[in-house]
């Protein structure tokens, strides 16, 4: 079979890792990203054992676990700090294979541009329109034209391609609240274990970064666009600093200048993440509530999932309604179930309040693990492909 070509539109976590699927697969890819560098702009992100298994695919797992630290235990506090759940990560590791692992997201993206080549990467290259003039895929964007035989829209929330070939889909819709996400100095004495803390209407989490730092979280239900009257970081301090430790200590450590702001929406269903040999991933197909920690870990199994129905196929378009058929109903359960779980995170009603802090502290350790099964016991399909045999000569 001649060497194929794809576009990526999108240098993401989500878009690098099916570029390096696809790579290692001996199809020639090129990432077309619209910043000027491939940088992340975040903070911290979680990934889950089924993440760790799709890094694993792709021969990345020891590198990515090596840049981020294990979480060994954490839960849910209520507002007086007390206990509602507690986890157990060696259980975790025993279920599903593999740990929790934090890291900051652009080690991660980091990790990801280094094992594609350096003339695949494409920045500065904002897509302006996406067709199919019948006989190939025209992508059009800063560079010039590009006329692949796979384009993979991983564009995020907003995306260029669901926007052209998917003109009738809903866009975006609020969660009903705002997040704003940070990472503290190195800490003297970091809290030996994560923990999101419940409030009324209101939520603050934080977890272990390598370095004695920690990945901290907050959101508040406020419409959606509302500015704060001050700095961000005055905002957190006013609605968050006089919740119970260490919330307090941790945010005196975070510096004024580096508080991430942002409103969070989810995608309505789409009917199909595939049209003809053009194929949505990640954010672009089923953008989520992070919720769960389940929106990159969702964009490496689709990556993983997609370069395996694609490898050996010569029908791309058949390939990727496969692919849709694998992807499209675990991601939108995972969305709804993301959405479910903010709802009741963002209670501020007090009945409501107490009795879903009573149904949390009322719940075993057991059932909750249990209940994550659907989601983390993912395993990538197909075995691992690490280099492509130009690679290992």
């Amino acid at each position: 079979m001649p060497q194929r070509a794809a576009t990526i539109v999108g240098g993401g976590i989500g878009g690098l890792a099916a570029a390096i699927a696809l790579h290692r697969r001996g199809w020639r890819v090129e990432v077309l990203e619209r910043a000027r560098e491939f940088i992340e702009i975040g903070a911290g992100i979680s990934l889950w054992p089924n993440a760790l298994h799709a890094l694993e695919a792709l021969g990345l797992a020891g590198a990515v676990r090596a840049l981020g630290a294990v979480e060994a235990s954490g839960g849910v506090r209520d507002r007086r700090g007390r206990w509602l759940s507690r986890t157990d990560n060696a259980e975790l590791t025993r279920r599903f294979s593999h740990p929790l692992v934090v890291l900051h997201r652009a080690d991660l993206l980091r990790a990801l541009t280094e094992a594609l080549p350096a003339d695949s990467l494409r920045s500065g290259s904002e897509v302006s329109a996406i067709r199919d003039d019948g006989h190939r895929l025209v992508v059009e964007h800063r560079g010039g034209e590009s006329r692949p035989d796979l384009v993979v829209g991983a564009d995020g929330l907003r995306s260029v391609v669901r926007r052209d070939l998917w003109p009738d889909a809903a866009g975006p819709r609020y969660a009903g609240y705002t997040a704003w996400r940070m990472v503290t100095e190195p800490l003297a004495e970091p809290p030996s274990e994560g923990a999101a803390t419940w409030g009324r209407g209101a939520r603050f989490g934080y977890t272990a970064l390598p370095g004695r730092r920690m990945y901290c979280f907050a959101t508040a239900s406020l419409p959606a666009g509302a500015a704060s009257g001050s700095s961000e970081y005055a905002e957190l301090l006013r609605r968050f600093g006089s919740w119970p430790d260490p919330i307090p200590a941790l945010l005196a450590a975070v510096p004024a200048d580096a508080v991430l702001r942002h409103d969070l929406y989810d995608l309505p269903p789409l009917p199909s993440f595939v049209r003809g040999r053009v194929a949505l991933l990640g954010d672009a197909a089923h953008a989520m509530t992070p919720n769960l920690g389940q929106g990159a870990c969702q964009a490496l199994e689709d990556a993983v999932t997609l370069a395996h129905c694609l490898d050996g196929s010569p029908d791309v378009a058949a390939a990727l309604r496969s692919y849709d058929l694998l992807r499209r109903p675990r991601t939108q359960a995972i969305t709804r179930r993301s959405a479910r779980l903010g709802a009741v995170g963002q209670l501020s009603w007090p009945p409501a309040v107490l009795l879903r802090d009573t149904a949390a502290r009322l719940t075993p350790t057991r059932a909750t693990l249990r209940s994550m099964t659907p989601v983390l016991n993912w395993t990538a399909p197909g075995a691992p492909v690490t280099a492509t045999e130009s690679e290992r000569h």
